[in-house]
């Protein structure tokens, strides 16, 4: 997707990618990856999503990368914090607390800016991006991560002919050869058709939402 695509759709709100929740797959799993309490943690694709302050709430150091400066804005305004803000090579950095949103392109990261996050979480970023940048999305992860890295991804499959995205499908063959330095564990597959009635109407039968652990 070009970055004209996201900057519009956060112009003109169409952001029903955003939960108004803390993802219950964050809950229930993040604890499996014992990751020690001040451990950073990188959140790609991040929008203004409630999951970066639940992070930040258990101790974590958060640093999320989104290409909207309205998501960036609209995060800290939410939450009533004030940023701290600076440039840092092609990205503009927002800091509070724990928190650091870098409002810039995800593929202008370089190895040193995230060499301290040994965690990963992807709920909304890999379904976001068609077939080919999803592919480079996680070349970039293995390449630029640490060794010791663990984390969790989210993911949708469905029947991609039907139903032109974002958010896109990514079945379970694709996630495992994009991922294939890594050890994978899928944690659930869960059907969420009967909650979909936008799939239904294009006449999805199954829409399936999968969670995987991974670490290296």
């Amino acid at each position: 997707m070009e970055p004209a695509f996201w900057q519009q759709r956060w112009a003109n709100n169409q952001i029903g990618f955003h939960q108004a929740q803390v993802n219950p797959y964050l809950q229930k799993y993040w604890p499996t990856l014992q990751l020690a309490p001040g451990s950073r943690v990188l959140v790609p694709l991040c929008g203004k999503s409630l999951d970066l302050a639940w992070l930040a709430g258990q101790g974590y150091g958060v640093l999320g990368v989104e290409l909207s400066r309205r998501a960036v804005e609209d995060f800290f305004g939410e939450h009533g914090l004030e940023a701290d803000v600076q440039q840092r090579g092609e990205f503009e950095v927002w800091r509070s607390g724990d928190v650091e949103l870098w409002c810039g392109d995800f593929f202008a990261l370089r190895a040193q800016d995230i060499a301290d996050c040994v965690g990963l979480y992807d709920r909304a970023a890999l379904i976001a991006l068609p077939a080919q940048m999803r592919a480079m999305y996680m070349q970039a992860l293995t390449a630029l991560l640490p060794a010791n890295c663990r984390g969790l991804v989210v993911t949708l499959d469905y029947d991609q002919a039907l139903l032109a995205g974002p958010p896109f499908s990514v079945g379970d063959a694709e996630v495992r050869q994009g991922f294939a330095g890594w050890q994978l564990n899928e944690l659930e597959a869960v059907e969420m058709i009967e909650e979909s009635p936008k799939f239904v109407q294009a006449g999805v039968s199954s829409l399936l939402e999968r969670v995987y652990r991974l670490g290296r």
